[in-house]
């Protein structure tokens, strides 16, 4: 029998190891490309008809309707489609987990609560199957997220086309992640609820969940008091690499995203704002509507990470996530938008934005959500994000609305210059099986 099951693991393990070994990262651009007669989102809010991109190197090196064509350029006619700056996905755990399902295949979190010299980035699996789904959909950059119960440590921006971690980086360690702990108190007694009920043969302490809170949160309010310290003197006895890891926190080249959707895990995020000076970020904030106004007076910015969701509580309106975007917007936080439903594993991100439209933004609005206003958040607007002279050529080109699930449709994207390849390995699933049943030859016959 344990033969036997060996045997099936090595076979299975060889056929996922083989499936998509055809998807390569794409050589480096080698001539120049001119994208012709196409409509582009910029994602700064311009929109041009009839334009043209030149990419030489890499790089965006002329946009607009009048550009010059260099000598032996590859021409691709987008006449009739759409062309925008590849998609960035916020906060994700691409590459660090593969099935949740499969411990082996998961890399994402370390035990304890305090982890803030753990880099994300080091875990990151180049060859992770969901890449390429997600290029499928316009995604060519993700900001690549450390779980954990506490401080867990740093994240990294990669580009989605790469051999390797150090290929893929486009900032490491750009971001320090805590996950706030619930200030909110729960029926029952404990923590989760307590069996048996009040002073029964089960029954668990009781608690108060603000309280401890709160009390974990002065806990960190001193490890970082005592980290600044450490970090205020040039020399030391030993080197403490938890103080180390939040250099760049104080300096704020590295920025405090805050995992949390309450007003009262928002609020606390604040308190670093004020004591510390951090640069915060807030991940979730499906409450964040109710507090525009403070977190535009601290600039601390929102990344929305899952719209397609019921309500935070019973009392918000049933689709009071799909209108936060629009009331940020309104109140000029910048924001985000994102993908966290483990099931789409961000590919619906652009739907997401889609949804924001109808619900007050822009389509230009929503297009900065997952594009220019990510690339600022994550410090890497210089390079990418929106389509301008001088930036990284990480473009998309659809054949109809790019935020439309009905017309949504990805022909060609373009990693630094370089043309990539859009098959995955749904794509050749649905392929196999379209030639096992025969379904376009039916389909030809009204089948």
């Amino acid at each position: 029998m344990k033969k036997i099951f060996l045997a099936l693991t090595f076979s299975g393990s060889v056929l996922f190891a083989a499936a998509q070994a055809n998807v390569l990262p794409a050589e480096k651009q080698k001539t120049p490309i001119v994208i012709t007669n196409a409509t582009i989102h910029k994602g700064n809010g311009e929109v041009v008809e009839n334009a043209s991109i030149v990419i030489v190197d890499g790089k965006i090196k002329e946009i607009g309707t009048n550009v010059s064509v260099p000598a032996g350029s590859e021409m691709v006619d987008a006449k009739g489609k759409h062309v925008y700056p590849g998609i960035i996905l916020p906060a994700s755990s691409l590459g660090l987990t593969e099935i949740s399902a499969v411990r082996a295949t998961n890399d994402v979190r370390e035990i304890g609560d305090m982890n803030p010299n753990v880099r994300s980035i080091v875990a990151y699996n180049t060859d992770s199957k969901v890449i390429n789904t997600l290029r499928s959909n316009g995604i060519v950059a993700a900001n690549i997220v450390p779980q954990g119960s506490f401080l867990a440590g740093s994240s990294s921006v990669v580009q989605l086309d790469a051999w390797t971690w150090t290929d893929a980086a486009l900032k490491t360690d750009a971001g320090m992640h805590l996950y706030m702990p619930s200030m909110l108190a729960r029926p029952g007694g404990g923590r989760f609820g307590g069996g048996g009920g009040p002073g029964g043969p089960n029954a668990t302490p009781q608690t108060d969940p603000v309280k401890e809170a709160i009390e974990k949160l002065e806990t960190l309010k001193a490890f970082f008091r005592e980290a600044k310290a450490y970090n205020a003197t040039s020399t030391h006895d030993e080197t403490n690499l938890k103080y180390e890891a939040t250099k760049n926190l104080f300096n704020k080249t590295q920025k405090l995203y805050v995992h949390g959707n309450t007003v009262k895990q928002m609020l606390a995020a604040l308190d670093f704002v004020k004591e510390f000076g951090f640069d915060v970020v807030i991940v979730g904030g499906s409450e964040s509507w109710q507090i525009p106004d403070l977190l535009k007076q601290h600039n601390v910015s929102v990344i929305l990470q899952q719209m397609h969701s019921l309500p935070t509580t019973t009392d918000d309106d049933v689709d009071q996530p799909y209108k936060a975007a629009a009331a940020l917007q309104k109140a000029g936080v910048t924001f985000a938008i994102s993908d966290d439903d483990p099931q789409t594993r961000g590919r619906n991100i652009a739907f997401n934005a889609g949804t924001a439209v109808a619900y007050g933004l822009s389509k230009e609005e929503a297009l900065a959500a997952i594009t220019l206003n990510v690339a600022k958040i994550m410090g890497v607007a210089d390079k990418t994000g929106s389509l301008e002279v001088g930036k990284d050529a990480n473009i998309i080109i659809s054949t109809g609305d790019i935020l439309d699930m009905a017309t949504n449709d990805v022909t060609d994207a373009f990693i630094q210059g370089r043309k990539i390849n859009l098959d995955d390995k749904q794509k050749q699933l649905n392929s196999r099986y379209e030639e096992k049943y025969q379904i376009k030859e039916k389909g030809k016959k009204g089948f």
